[in-house]
């Protein structure tokens, strides 16, 4: 049975005319949570925002592969429909539209089919409780006035609202303080299991001591230098990224 749910080859990207990344090759498995890790600048939401063709961002070698599909030069909402699900380093607020219906126009939009409307708000009851998040968020218009830590579980609860088959987490627990990054630790144990995939982002190693994953990969000046267990974001968090530069 194929388990290969995303594969990067050879991805060399450029932004404003300048090269990025230099040739990154990933690839992950259903059923695994992988983590992206570097230095500011090394190329991590480059990397995120590639795999989503953001147009801010040009392909200039390479090719990524989701379920044996190329989506390379696909359209970024196509790509969503596909299965592919990013939260942002830096969620946008949208005034006037709130919680709740934002999350059902995109459940919408990815599924292609009405939102039955009992059964989300039971769903959207369970989640948010699960993630101490207060209801009476729910009514508030998307993350406008809410704490980072308030914007980084609407997040969590987008992607297990929308149940993507890959889930991109960018920079999720920057900002967070430990009750937090509990929480959002939870969140994606929630979410995964043996038919998705996981792709964590970040700099530093806070979000792994209350989560287990299954690879770690070090990604330097555009080029994924060294790939490991958990073990290495250890060697990480002890040493730093001075012995990759």
């Amino acid at each position: 049975m194929e388990n290969t749910l995303l594969e990067i080859k050879d991805l060399y990207v450029n932004a404003e005319n300048k090269e990025i990344l230099k040739g990154i090759n990933l690839k992950i498995n259903k059923g695994e949570i992988h983590v992206i890790m570097g230095p500011n600048g090394s190329g991590k939401t480059t990397t995120a925002n590639a795999i989503l063709n953001n147009p801010e961002y040009t392909k200039t070698k390479g090719t990524i592969n989701f379920e044996k599909e190329d989506i390379t030069n696909l359209k970024t909402d196509e790509i969503a429909r596909k299965g592919i699900f990013m939260s942002f380093q830096l969620p946008e607020e949208i005034p006037g539209v709130t919680v709740t219906n934002f999350l059902k126009y995109a459940k919408n939009k990815i599924t292609g089919k009405p939102v039955k409307i009992f059964e989300f708000k039971e769903e959207l009851a369970k989640y948010m409780k699960e993630l101490n998040m207060n209801s009476k968020n729910m009514e508030r218009s998307l993350n406008v006035g809410f704490s980072g830590g308030e914007k980084k579980k609407n997040e969590i609860l987008q992607m297990l609202v929308l149940n993507p088959k890959l889930a991109i987490l960018d920079e999720t627990d920057s900002g967070l303080d430990v009750d937090a990054i509990k929480t959002v630790s939870k969140g994606i144990e929630m979410f995964k299991n043996e038919e998705n995939g996981i792709l964590i982002i970040t700099h530093n190693t806070k979000i792994l001591h209350s989560l287990k994953v299954d690879y770690v990969h070090i990604l330097v000046n555009g080029k994924i230098v060294k790939t490991g267990t958990q073990e290495l974001a250890k060697q990480i968090e002890e040493n730093g990224y001075s012995q990759y530069k």
